[in-house]
């Protein structure tokens, strides 16, 4: 299968001068203002539970995911990818494309994951429906059920599940902080913007140091942890992610961009990326994927539609 070389697309909204709001003083209570949150305003707030009713689909293998191509979603598809490769047949699986434009509030989704945020997934290969929200708490599920990328010995199982367990407690610095005051507000605050560019480079620090003398991030062994971690640091060690790869100096991190570049290079990680993406070249955009064969036959520059927005 051919699939494409890797790329990531460049999410940043252009460069602006950094700039500080003026001195904001909370008032004793907070009250919601629907103008406020930026690009993002019109699917924030301040409440859980669906908005309207919508059922979701459900396709004929065991595993059901609800996603999108973000780096949470990417650490899922990656997985059942290499899933498959590794001759696990019970992880085929229906991936179905959740846009972040509010069917995220949609009562199926919402009844999978109450927290209404993707990936989610609905494992229906036992008597009855499981449903697992959390990208780390799937991937650990999906590892345990298949017994693999998650070492059986206590020392290296540990190792694995401390990693995953720091992503899924670091990247929400990368992401709702940092890529958030760099890319996404609707004012540049350089003290926003300083906090939590120091704490991303202290991130690529910590990923630099362990991989200097560690092949994957659990010792010489490519599990769960790798999975999870390169979707958030991988993409930014390229340097196209919010375009801040020059603020940020990712070239200094030798190491992660080694590690980088080797799990990119990973068939089933390239196919995984592919999976619920909606940007970028046509030919990386499968927006649904219910069998390998649609890597081949329904990206988006075969099945000739116009590329999702």
């Amino acid at each position: 299968m051919g699939a494409p070389s890797l790329h990531f697309e460049n999410t940043a909204t252009g460069s602006h001068p950094v700039t500080d709001t003026p001195a904001y003083e909370p008032p004793k209570v907070w009250t919601w203002n629907k103008e406020s949150g930026g690009r993002f305003a019109s699917i924030n707030r301040p409440i859980a539970g669906p908005t309207h009713q919508q059922e979701l689909p459900v396709g004929r293998h065991p595993l059901q995911l609800y996603s999108l191509a973000t780096p949470n979603g990417v650490k899922v598809t990656v997985m059942l990818e290499e899933l498959l490769a590794a001759g696990h047949k019970g992880a085929e699986y229906d991936a179905w494309l959740i846009k972040i434009d509010g069917n995220q509030f949609g009562s199926g989704f919402v009844a999978v994951n109450p927290n209404s945020k993707i990936p989610a997934l609905m494992d229906r290969s036992g008597p009855e429906p499981i449903r697992v929200f959390e990208s780390g708490a799937i991937m650990l599920h999906l590892a345990e059920k298949f017994g693999a990328f998650l070492p059986t010995d206590v020392k290296t199982r540990a190792e694995t599940l401390s990693w995953l367990f720091w992503q899924m407690g670091s990247a929400p610095f990368l992401g709702g902080g940092f890529g958030h005051f760099y890319a996404y507000a609707p004012t540049k605050i350089e003290y926003a913007i300083d906090r939590y560019a120091m704490e991303v480079k202290r991130q690529l620090d910590v990923l630099d140091r362990r991989l200097a003398d560690n092949e994957y991030l659990a010792g010489n062994v490519y599990t769960i942890a790798d999975m999870a971690v390169w979707p958030w640091y991988g993409a930014l060690a390229k340097g196209l992610v919010y375009g801040a790869g020059e603020f940020l100096s990712v070239q200094d991190y030798k190491n992660v961009q080694r590690w980088t570049n080797a799990i990119a290079a990973r068939p089933a990680v390239k196919r995984g990326r592919m999976v619920n993406r909606i940007s970028g070249d046509p030919s990386s955009q499968l927006h649904e994927r219910h069998d390998a064969s649609d890597f081949d036959t329904k990206t988006q520059d075969k099945i000739g539609e116009p590329a999702a927005t």
